[in-house]
């Protein structure tokens, strides 16, 4: 017996609607970082995170959760609303963590931030900051502990670049070594199908990657995110 009711016309299905936070700004008018903790949602963000809201109206919710920090929040509400449901914290999602600036030589700096995800490892660290492999490992673990639970059977979770990106790893089987691969633009939603019998999980299907509601052919939006992020970086002293 099912401990969910699952997708119609399958036996023990439930979907996740995996976002990435809106936009937002890490930067002073000055060029200078800001705490990335901080970072609050721009009006474009804004935009982003209504637009998301409006194409999962239509979805049966039963679950919204992020990762507690005020972007993802500010993403999550909007959807939440729209389904009288409270936004869930899970700061298993929180996001991978470049070391600091002071620690990257001025000529490493693009290798190791821009193009970091590229050379991802079991045993790296991203910048010099947090463990891939150790990130990986804390938010697969909450996914598959969470797809394990009883009760829901369509969750939207608003996470993170880096984090998303390993989700969807997880999700294909492939390991860091896709962590470039799966760009992820602000406001977007990736759609991952679950099979999961008697506490087991017997097959991922990932259904939707970086579709943007708010921007679906990617008008403008050249840069990875990556370089959007890190690139202004590169100049300062």
């Amino acid at each position: 017996m099912s401990l969910f009711p699952p997708l119609a016309g399958t036996v023990a299905r439930r979907r996740l609607y995996l976002l990435r936070h809106g936009h937002v700004t890490y930067y002073d008018a000055d060029g200078k970082p800001l705490n990335p903790k901080l970072a609050a949602l721009t009006g474009r963000g804004r935009e982003e995170a209504q637009a998301a809201a409006a194409l999962l109206a239509g979805v049966p919710l039963d679950r919204v959760l992020c990762s507690g920090l005020a972007r993802t929040r500010q993403t999550a509400e909007p959807i939440a609303e729209r389904h009288g449901l409270a936004v869930e914290h899970h700061p298993a999602f929180l996001e991978i963590r470049a070391g600091r600036l002071s620690g990257i030589p001025k000529e490493s700096r693009e290798a190791a931030y821009v193009y970091g995800f590229e050379t991802a490892t079991e045993g790296g660290l991203f910048a010099g900051g947090d463990g891939f492999a150790a990130v990986r490992d804390r938010a697969v673990s909450a996914i598959e502990a969470l797809v394990r639970q009883p009760g829901w059977t369509h969750l939207a979770l608003v996470a993170h670049d880096g984090v998303n990106r390993m989700l969807l790893a997880w999700a294909c089987g492939a390991g860091l070594s896709a962590l470039s691969t799966f760009e992820q633009d602000y406001g977007c939603i990736n759609i991952v199908d679950i099979d999961v019998k008697e506490g087991r999980i017997l097959r991922r299907m990932i259904r939707a990657v970086n579709v943007t509601p708010a921007n679906p052919v990617k008008i403008g939006l050249h840069r990875s995110s990556l370089e959007e992020a890190f690139g202004p970086l590169l100049d300062l002293d």
